[in-house]
C-alpha cells in the first residue's frame, strides 16, 4: 500500500534530532544538528584517545563536566544504604558505612573503565529501581547472599548478549519515533525526580500533592527554588560550567541556612516523615569526620545458586528475568537520551561505536552484585554533565576518580542535599524535551506509542515501562494500520518480551 502521507519536515535548528516520517524511520533529507566543520588535530595522545577535540570539546569543560555528574549522582552514596539497610529473611542487614563506601567504590571503578574503554561521557553507579526490587526480594524471599548472587547471573547473561551482538541489535532496531520519544520521556522522568527530592511534589491524595499542604513551606522548599532560579538564569545567560557553579552555590546557601535555622531532617530514625519542612536525604552540615578507610568487605558476598535452592528455579530465574529486563532497557533509553543531548548519535539516532558502552555496563551489573551493593548501571544523570559542556570518556574518569575519593570521605559527599542537585536534574530534563518538536504528529499509530513512552517514565517512575508500552503499542498500532513491514523483525521479540514481563506477576501465581 503506498504511503500517502504528508512528506515529513526537517528538523529545527539546534534541536540535534532526525526528522522522522510516519514510518517512525528518520527522513532521508535530514542533517545533524551541525556541520562537522573542518577536522580539529588532536594536540596530544589523550587528546587523541579520547577524541577531545574531534567531539569540539576541550579538557577544561571534560573535567566540568565530570564534576557536574558526580555532583549530581553523588546522592546514591547516601541513598543506596538507606536502601539496602533492611534486614532479609534470614534477619541480617549490610552494614550501612560498608554499604555506602562500596557503592561508591565500585561507581568510581566502572565509571573510569566506562571513560577509558567506552570512551563516552557516561557515568555508572548502582541503578535506583533496581536497588529497591533487591531489597524487596531480600525482605520477602531471599537472603542478601542470595538475591546478590541472582543479580550477578542477571549480570552475566546482559554480557552474553552485548557479546553476541544481540544487544546492539536490539537498540538499533528500535524506530527513530520512539527513540525521540525515549529521550524527552526521560526529560519528564528527570525533572519528577528532581521535584520530587526536593518535596516540592510528594505522595499525597489523591495522587500526589504540591509541596507541604498545597504550598511550597520550609527552608529546604527555598533552597530548591533558589537553586532552580539561579541556574536557570546562568544557563539562559550561557555561562560556562552554570550546571556545576548552581549546584557548588545552592549547596553553600543551604549550608548557611541549616546553620542559622537547625532544621534537621526531614525523615525521623524510624524511617516515618517526622518533620515535613526538613531536609529530605542529606542535612547540609560540616561534618565531624570528613575521613574515613572505606570498609570493603562486602565485595565477593554472594551466594551465585543459592535463591535457586531456597526458592525453586522456576522463581529464581522468573526474578533473574525481571531485573535483567529492567537493566537492559534502562541502559537504551539512558544511552539514547545522553546521546542526543550531546549530539553523539549518527543520523539514525544511533550511539556510534556502542558496543564497548554496552559490554562495560553490562560488566558492571554483575559486578554491582558481586559487591552487595544491587546491579550497577548507567546513569541518566551523566546528561547533567553533557549540559554543562562534557563529550567524551574523559569526563567519565573525572567523575569516576571523584567516586573513589568519595570511598575515603563518605560523611564530606553527605554535605550536598538533595535540594541542591535536583534543579539541575529539572533543567536538564527542560534541555531534553525540546526534542518533541522532532517526532510525527501526523499518524495516531506513531503518536500513540510515542505518547505512553512518555508518560509512563514518569509516572510509573521507570525508563523500562515506557519503553515496554512504547514497543508493545507500537507494533500492535502497525498492525492495525496495515503496516506490518514497517516493525523490524526484531521489534516483534522485544514486544514479546516486554509483554511477559508486564504479565510477570500472574506468571508468578501460575507457577
Amino acid at each position: 500500500m503506498p504511503d500517502r502521507s504528508r512528506p515529513t519536515r526537517s528538523p529545527a535548528k539546534g534541536t540535534g534530532s532526525t526528522a522522522v516520517g510516519t514510518t517512525g524511520q528518520p527522513a532521508t533529507a535530514a542533517a545533524p544538528r551541525r556541520s562537522p566543520g573542518p577536522k580539529v588535530r588532536p594536540t596530544n595522545g589523550v587528546d587523541r584517545y579520547f577524541e577531545v577535540s574531534e567531539r569540539r570539546s576541550t579538557f577544561g569543560r571534560e573535567v566540568r563536566g565530570g564534576l557536574t555528574t558526580f555532583f549530581t549522582m553523588a546522592y546514591i552514596v547516601v541513598l543506596n544504604p538507606i536502601i539496602l539497610s533492611g534486614a532479609d529473611v534470614n534477619g541480617d542487614t549490610l552494614p550501612f558505612a560498608s554499604v555506602a563506601a562500596v557503592t561508591a567504590f565500585v561507581a568510581g571503578v566502572l565509571t573510569i573503565a566506562m571513560g577509558i574503554v567506552g570512551r563516552y561521557p557516561f557515568a555508572l553507579a548502582t541503578g535506583l529501581g533496581i536497588n529497591a526490587i533487591v531489597a524487596v526480594y531480600a525482605a520477602t524471599q531471599l537472603s542478601w547472599s542470595e538475591i546478590m548472587g541472582l543479580v550477578v547471573l542477571e549480570g552475566l547473561l546482559i554480557t552474553l548478549l552485548v557479546l553476541t551482538g544481540f544487544r546492539r541489535a536490539v537498540f538499533e532496531a528500535i524506530p527513530a519515533q520512539l527513540k525521540i520519544s525515549i529521550a524527552v520521556g526521560i526529560g519528564f522522568f528527570l525533572t519528577i525526580i528532581g521535584l520530587a527530592d526536593a518535596g516540592v511534589i510528594r505522595p499525597g491524595a489523591p495522587l500526589i500533592s504540591f509541596g507541604v499542604g498545597g504550598a511550597l513551606a520550609g527552608w529546604p522548599m527555598l533552597t530548591f527554588v533558589v537553586g532552580l532560579l539561579l541556574t536557570s538564569v546562568l544557563v539562559v545567560r550561557k555561562v560556562r560550567g552554570a550546571l556545576l557553579i548552581g549546584i557548588v552555590a545552592t549547596t553553600v546557601f543551604a549550608i548557611v541556612v541549616e546553620a542559622i535555622a537547625g532544621i534537621g531532617p526531614r525523615t525521623g530514625a524510624d524511617g516515618t516523615e517526622a518533620n515535613p519542612r526538613g531536609w529530605a536525604l542529606q542535612v547540609p552540615s560540616w561534618p565531624d569526620d570528613w575521613f574515613g578507610l572505606p570498609d570493603l568487605s562486602l565485595i565477593g558476598n554472594f551466594s551465585l545458586f543459592g535463591g535457586f535452592e531456597r526458592i525453586g528455579v522456576i522463581a529464581a530465574v522468573l526474578i533473574v528475568f525481571s531485573i535483567m529486563i529492567a537493566d537492559f532497557f534502562d541502559t537504551v533509553g539512558t544511552v539514547t537520551a545522553v546521546g542526543a543531548e550531546g549530539d553523539l548519535l549518527d543520523e539514525d539516532r544511533n550511539l556510534p561505536r556502542s558496543q564497548p558502552v554496552l559490554l562495560v555496563d553490562s560488566i558492571a551489573a554483575a559486578a554491582g552484585g558481586a559487591s552487595s551493593v544491587s546491579s550497577n548501571t548507567t546513569y541518566i544523570e551523566s546528561a547533567a554533565g553533557v549540559g554543562d559542556g562534557a563529550r567524551t570518556g574523559l569526563a567519565s574518569v573525572v567523575t569516576g576518580l571523584f567516586f573513589l575519593v568519595a570511598a575515603f570521605f563518605t560523611p564530606l559527599v553527605q554535605v550536598v542535599p538533595s535540594e541542591a542537585a535536583a534543579p539541575v536534574l529539572v533543567i536538564v530534563g527542560a534541555m531534553l524535551i525540546s526534542q518533541i518538536r522532532d517526532l510525527a504528529w501526523d499518524d495516531m499509530s506513531l503518536v500513540i506509542p510515542a505518547f505512553l513512552t512518555i508518560a509512563l517514565m514518569p509516572f510509573t517512575y521507570s525508563i523500562t515501562n515506557g519503553i515496554g508500552a512504547g514497543v508493545v503499542s507500537f507494533v500492535l498500532l502497525r498492525v492495525a494500520v496495515g503496516r506490518a513491514r514497517d516493525v523490524h523483525p526484531l521489534m516483534w521479540v522485544v514486544a514479546a518480551v516486554f509483554v511477559v514481563y508486564f504479565a510477570l506477576d500472574p506468571i508468578q501465581q501460575l507457577v
